[in-house]
């Protein structure tokens, strides 16, 4: 992550542009719509630009937004990306002596826009639930029925005005005057539409279907739900009709059928990724092998660690459901649950015992850690109590059996990630024999690590 001061320091100077005025409507979608999706910090600054800015004002620095909002410059700047990224900010920097930025204040989509996008419907279905998604969602909609009998007798333009060729000359052209678009986000998502179009047939699928609009629907699918083009493929032929047409209404409902089908009956969800573009420095290369497993754990999705683990295999939904909910609804960072998933299948002989993962994280979560380092520092600390927990919880423990029925029966050792262990620091062997099981669940652990690292390259 970039140091904050390459990106905003509080002396830093900024002008607000609104290039027209906003309305007490936009108030409420921002409100109602909006503020779920980027928190009340970000709604906050957005409000505040708003008014700052339908005032003619000179230029001020950061300070003065400190100062309104009461939070220092990491939470202005962290608001101030959410804004952009959802579409409702646009910044500009200029870097001379003095760097200053220009914010640019979008107005938020309309509500059929905004309920028509894939990616922003279901963000805000996953954070506010069903029912009350389904209430903010009525309160926008208008009801246009006209009543029982009633013609329209409506003119057009043409019934009224007529054209006269008088040499009056043509209007000058008016290149500066500002057209009122609603905030659209940006994504910088590839989606190979070649390859989509090879699977299709010219017979099933004429390219002259694939508007830029069901272009634009297709790339925004395949980002929902990690699709390429081959599932893509399937999606498109589930979603046109007998008359070799493709809605975008239908490729929704068709994509959204195909994953209840093949992945999870539950909807996927949207968590904030931060992204910092900087230049890498020789100090971010990792040095030992401890600070590879660190940066790799602390890079990856849960759902790429559990793939991993699973040697190249996709993880079954009930194990992505569990570390999506521990992101999502416990907040979480994916770095931690890289961790805990790591500890948690090595030691359970590869089993993800949701009970086990849940008390281990609600400790985790008390302890408030937040990187991947605590997270590997608690769990060497708290070892013991983690096998004791676990002890506790699995049958044999509960169970009334007399104790000389494990009698002669050799103990099996627990195994452990390679974190465990210190950076350069051995297994003790005065402790315990030395476990080749162990030692091969290592090799296994730092070849993924490697391949990693080459897919990376």
């Amino acid at each position: 992550m970039s140091a904050l001061y390459k990106e905003l320091q509080a002396a830093d100077s900024f002008k607000i542009r609104m290039p027209y005025p906003f309305s007490n409507y936009d108030r409420q979608l921002l409100t109602l719509l909006y503020q779920p999706l980027i928190g009340a910090e970000a709604a906050a600054f957005y409000l505040t630009l708003w008014a700052e800015g339908e005032v003619d004002r000179e230029e001020a620095t950061h300070y003065t937004l400190m100062n309104i909002l009461g939070i220092p410059i990491a939470k202005v700047f962290e608001a101030r990306i959410q804004l952009e990224a959802i579409g409702l900010l646009r910044t500009y920097r200029k870097d001379d002596e003095n760097r200053s930025f220009i914010y640019e204040l979008c107005p938020p989509l309309d509500p059929k826009s905004f309920f028509a996008d894939p990616l922003l419907s279901m963000f805000l279905f996953s954070k506010i639930g069903e029912s009350a998604y389904r209430r903010v969602r009525d309160r926008f909609v208008i009801h246009t029925e006209i009543g029982e009998g009633y013609e329209e007798v409506s003119r057009t333009f043409t019934d009224i005005y007529q054209p006269v060729h008088a040499k009056a000359g043509y209007p000058a052209e008016t290149k500066d005057l500002q057209e009122r678009t609603n905030g659209s986000y940006e994504t910088d998502s590839a989606f190979d539409f070649g390859l989509l179009r090879q699977g299709l047939s010219e017979q099933l699928v004429p390219n002259r279907v694939l508007t830029a609009s069901i272009r634009a629907m297709i790339a925004k699918l395949a980002f929902l739900y990690s699709w390429g083009p081959l599932e893509m493929q399937k999606v498109v032929l589930l979603a046109i009709d007998d008359d070799y047409k493709l809605t975008v209404d239908g490729i929704k409902k068709a994509a959204a059928d195909y994953y209840k089908l093949t992945v999870a009956t539950s909807a996927p969800q949207l968590v904030p990724v931060h992204k910092t573009e900087t230049k890498p420095t020789e100090t971010e290369a990792p040095k030992t092998r401890q600070d590879e497993l660190i940066l790799y754990l602390e890079s990856a999705s849960p759902v790429e660690v559990l793939r991993d683990i699973a040697n190249g295999k996709e993880p079954l939904p009930a194990d992505v459901q569990l570390a999506n909910q521990l992101v999502v609804q416990y907040g979480m960072e994916p770095a931690v649950v890289n961790v805990l998933l790591q500890y948690v299948l090595l030691r359970t002989d590869m089993k993800l015992t949701k009970a086990y993962v849940e008390k281990i994280a609600s400790h985790w979560l008390r302890k408030n850690i937040t990187t991947a380092k605590d997270a590997m520092e608690l769990a060497r600390t708290e070892h013991e109590q983690y096998v004791k927990w676990k002890s506790e919880g699995s049958p044999a423990s509960s169970s009334k059996a007399p104790a000389r029925s494990n009698r002669g029966k050799p103990v099996r050792e627990e195994k452990l990630p390679e974190w465990f262990y210190q950076k350069d620091e051995a297994p003790a062997e005065t402790s315990a024999p030395k476990n080749d099981n162990l030692e091969v669940e290592k090799q296994k652990l730092l070849a993924k690590l490697a391949m990693k690292r080459v897919k990376g390259d």
